[in-house]
């Protein structure tokens, strides 16, 4: 029987492009996304190619029930699930740029950092944004990963591959505490990280993200990259017969950056792939750095 895969924000950038690899392999793969139209012009698209191999099904990553229901058909249709690929996730910002056009030439000389600090400088980050960032990029990860577990418990080979970010790192804390917390698996709990998330929202809202450690630029994205790079570590231990990793695709060119990336959708996809197909009893509880295993500090 075919491999079965399933990959968040299936619907465009780096997500489409690995629905559209994982296909070319021989893999069925269930694209989802929120917008009903857009999964289903993305499946579309891959089908005039060749790929009829992939079929959408909406998911609303943060939403228990829309997870539950993904379950109950890939459960009905298939019996299992191979590969899941957590790619969906919001940056937690609104970015003051009006055209994109001129934007990018204005861009075009900079490198990477310094395109992304121009960003940064053009980005206005509220508290309703970094709740929303916080409920998609880890609550609803791990609400789409604990609901397909008994699926991908049912493989003989189930990988579980997490696109998080350079930002997620730790290097990007202040507190030595929260560092150390973070990063000491044996004794971090999925509860302490639901914990994590509810304090940095309050902080956030008190003003107190620098005296209790946290990141005080692009907070909400760095922490919910963080968590949920520290829950694909606990995953990757609580189920050993899984492959669970997290991969930086790198600075890419997609819609959430207006296309400054430096990188290809393809190239950017080359991480996910790897461990997407990474073999039974390969790596697990890893981060790789586009496609070299690399340090979550």
């Amino acid at each position: 029987m075919a491999r079965v895969a399933v990959v968040t924000g299936g619907n465009r950038g780096i997500g489409l492009e690995i629905c559209r690899q994982l296909a070319s392999k021989g893999v069925t793969v269930v694209l989802t996304a929120r917008d009903e139209k857009k999964g289903a012009d993305a499946v579309k698209t891959l089908g005039a190619h060749g790929l009829s191999n992939v079929v959408f099904h909406q998911l609303e990553v943060g939403d228990l029930s829309s997870a539950a229901r993904l379950a109950d058909f890939i459960r009905e249709q298939y019996g299992k699930l191979d590969i899941l690929v957590n790619n969906a996730g919001v940056v937690g910002a609104t970015t003051e740029i009006r055209d994109p056009e001129s934007f990018r030439k204005e861009l075009a000389n900079m490198d990477s950092m310094e395109k992304l600090d121009w960003i940064r400088k053009h980005t206005t980050e509220t508290y309703s944004k970094a709740e929303e960032c916080m409920r998609t990029n880890y609550h609803g990860t791990k609400i789409v990963t604990e609901v397909l577990l008994p699926l991908l418990q049912f493989s003989s080979h189930g990988r579980v591959v997490y696109i998080s970010s350079y930002f997620g790192l730790l290097r990007f804390f202040n507190g030595k505490q929260l560092k150390e917390q973070l990063n000491n698996i044996d004794n971090l709990s999925e509860e302490r990280l639901d914990e994590l998330s509810e304090l940095f929202l309050k902080d956030l809202k008190n003003g107190q993200l620098e005296p209790h450690g946290w990141p005080t630029e692009g907070p909400a994205y760095k922490v919910s990259k963080a968590l949920t790079n520290a829950y694909s570590r606990i995953i990757a231990k609580k189920h050993p017969t899984l492959c669970v990793n997290c991969v930086h695709p790198g600075y890419v060119s997609t819609d959430i950056n207006f296309h400054t990336g430096d990188l290809t959708v393809e190239e950017g996809a080359r991480g996910a792939l790897i461990l997407a197909m990474v073999p039974k009893g390969g790596m697990t509880g890893a981060y790789l750095d586009v496609t070299e295993v690399a340090s979550f500090v």
